[in-house]
Formats: structure tokens, C-alpha cells, sequence
């Protein structure tokens, strides 16, 4: 192929089309899954986008056919080309046509691998990543269109190829993880504390926020005494009593022997009562938690159920209590250590 417009309107489309596989690579690897799934309720393409997510090596393997042949098809047709054109202009220079082919031969290489690698490759590859969901819902369409024909070869190449990670101990996996992870996170938060770019009250609270995925019920109400306990038959004067000791408002309710309190009787209710009348009208069933649950699932179940309080059956203390207020310190530490330095008792307790 000698005609010069045929060999360089070739490269550019074969050009072209690398930087189109090259952008859907990439796009696929940074768009973040949640705003695909924002914009598929309006957008054919971003649904297409999102589908593709789900069968990301298929994909990949789509994309890598698609830059392969691309090389190989700028080694079959533009190099050759620029090669043939160089090696003469070298020889009228009055250099030995052996030089005159090896310096032609070298310097299409040149040309066409830095044509290849910065517009091809790396030009998609800042565009792709600077803009992932736009890029993603772009070339979303296309690139299925692509896949269509070649799909059997694709799946036959995928599979052979998760056939020779699994040898090597490494499960394949169909689509991009979602996000950091809370220990990614975590770290991300020390760093930024470290060199000064959080301030270390937000960093705590951070912290603390991750650590509620982390931790368990059972980790918070470790290091808890038992819950004093009034017994069923008591009176509302043994609940303001017991409330003015221990500074609770929530005062549990327990009959003798018993693994774990039943009930529990908030003293406002029994402001009214006089101090012999028993309780037992104004006690409300206990709220209770598994000690293995997580502790953010703990905070949602509270929260859902209107619970300041809930008991916790543990195996080493038999029973603890967990508050609202022992969850959000690990929220905000240093604001209820000094909430708890100035206000009453029962405001950090239950």
C-alpha cells in the first residue's frame, strides 16, 4: 500500500479505534457504579454502562482484542508504508541503502509506536479517567455493538483465562469492586491526620464512624458492670431511689435469678405514683440485642424502634446494657467526654 492518502486516512481510523477501546477500558475501571445506576433511569446508554459493569472481564477482554489488533494491523499496513517512504529520502542523502533501510526501519518504529502510544493509548486513557462515568455512558453503546459478533470468541478467551488464574490460586471476579473498603478508609483518615490536612477532632470522629462497621455489641458492652435492677414487685419510690444512686432515668426491671432483665421503667412515669405503688402498669418490655451484631446494624435497630436502651446477653457478665449515648462516643469522643465532664449523670447514661 504506497498511496499516501489510503496508508494515513488507514492510521487514523486504526488510531481512532484504539483510543476508543482504550477509553472503554478505563472508563469501565473508574466509573463509580452508583452514579451509572442514577442516570440509567433516564439514559439508554448509562443502562448499557451499567450492564457492562456487570460483565467487566468480558468486557476487558473485548477492549484488549480491540488494541491488539489495532497494533497489529499499524505493524501490517502504516509502518511498512513509512518505512518505504523514508528509506529513499535516507539514500538521496547519500547514505548506503543498508543504512538508508535500517534508519528508515527505526524511524518508523518511532513514529508509529509514539503515534500508537500517546494518541492511541494515553490521550483516552487521562480522558477516560478524568471523566469516568461520562466516558463510561459515551462508548457504552459502540462497544456492545462490537461485542455482539465476536462474543463466543470473547467468552472462549475469558474462560481460558480464568482458567489460568484459578491455577494460580486467583478467583476472577465479573465487575469492579464498589468503593474503598473501611480499613482503606481508615487509613486514608490516619494519613490525613498525620500531615496536618484533618483536623484530629474530625479524624476521631471518623474513626469512630468506621469502627461502627467493625465492632460488635458485644465489644461495646465489654467493659460495662452489671445493670442494677429493681425486681418486679417494686415500688415507684425503689425507682426514684435507685435513679437518684445511679443516675439512670431507665431503671430495669428484673424478677430474682433471672439471666437477664425483662422489663423497663423510665422514672418519669413514675413521678405521679405514690412512692408504695407498685410499677408494674408503667413497665415496658425490654429491648434486647445479640452481642455478635454489628454495631451500625445495633444503631439502626435503636434508631428504627425509638430504644435508648437495650440489654445484651453476653457469656462472660450475663447481661450488660448498651445506650445510645455509649454508641455515638465512638461518634464524637472528645464531645462526650465533655459533655459527660459538665452534665448531670443520667445525660451520659441512660
Amino acid at each position: 500500500m504506497s498511496n499516501p492518502w489510503v496508508v494515513a486516512t488507514a492510521t487514523v481510523v486504526i488510531i481512532a479505534l484504539s483510543a476508543f477501546f482504550v477509553a472503554v477500558e478505563f472508563a469501565l475501571l473508574a466509573a463509580k457504579r452508583h452514579r451509572l445506576e442514577d442516570a440509567a433511569a433516564s439514559s439508554r446508554a448509562a443502562r448499557a454502562a451499567l450492564r457492562s459493569s456487570t460483565e467487566l472481564t468480558l468486557l476487558l477482554a473485548g477492549s484488549q482484542l480491540g488494541i491488539t489488533v489495532c497494533t497489529l494491523a499499524l505493524g501490517a499496513i502504516t509502518k511498512p508504508a513509512v518505512h518505504h517512504w523514508i528509506t529513499p529520502v535516507v539514500s538521496d542523502l547519500g547514505a548506503p541503502y543498508w543504512v538508508a533501510d535500517v534508519v528508515g526501519f527505526v524511524l518508523a518504529l518511532v513514529i508509529v509506536t509514539f503515534l500508537h502510544l500517546v494518541v492511541g493509548e494515553m490521550a483516552p486513557k487521562s480522558w477516560a479517567i478524568a471523566h469516568p462515568e461520562r466516558s463510561a455512558t459515551m462508548l457504552a453503546l459502540p462497544m456492545r455493538a462490537f461485542m455482539v459478533p465476536i462474543r463466543p470468541i470473547l467468552v472462549a478467551l475469558n474462560s481460558a483465562a480464568n482458567w489460568c488464574l484459578r491455577k494460580v490460586g486467583v478467583e476472577p471476579v465479573e465487575s469492579v469492586g464498589a468503593g474503598q473498603n473501611p480499613d482503606d478508609l481508615r487509613h486514608l483518615v490516619e494519613h490525613s491526620a498525620s500531615v496536618g490536612a484533618l483536623e484530629v477532632a474530625y479524624s476521631a470522629q471518623l474513626s469512630g464512624a468506621l469502627d461502627l462497621r467493625r465492632l460488635t455489641v458485644a465489644d461495646l458492652v465489654a467493659s460495662h458492670p452489671a445493670p442494677s435492677t429493681v425486681p418486679e414487685n417494686a415500688t415507684a419510690g425503689d425507682v426514684r431511689r435507685l435513679a437518684r444512686e445511679s443516675g439512670h432515668l431507665r431503671i430495669l426491671v428484673a424478677a430474682p435469678g433471672a439471666p437477664a432483665p425483662s422489663g423497663v421503667v423510665h422514672v418519669r412515669d413514675t413521678l405521679l405514683l405514690d412512692d408504695d405503688a407498685p410499677v408494674t402498669g408503667v413497665t415496658k418490655p425490654v429491648f434486647e440485642l445479640e452481642a455478635t451484631m454489628p454495631l451500625h446494624t445495633a444503631l439502626t435497630r435503636m434508631r428504627e424502634t425509638s430504644n435508648h436502651l437495650a440489654v445484651v446477653r453476653t457469656s462472660e457478665h450475663g447481661s450488660a446494657v448498651a445506650t445510645l449515648a455509649d454508641v455515638l462516643a465512638h461518634l464524637f469522643p472528645r464531645t462526650t467526654a465533655a459533655a459527660q465532664g459538665t452534665a448531670a449523670p443520667s445525660a451520659a447514661g441512660r
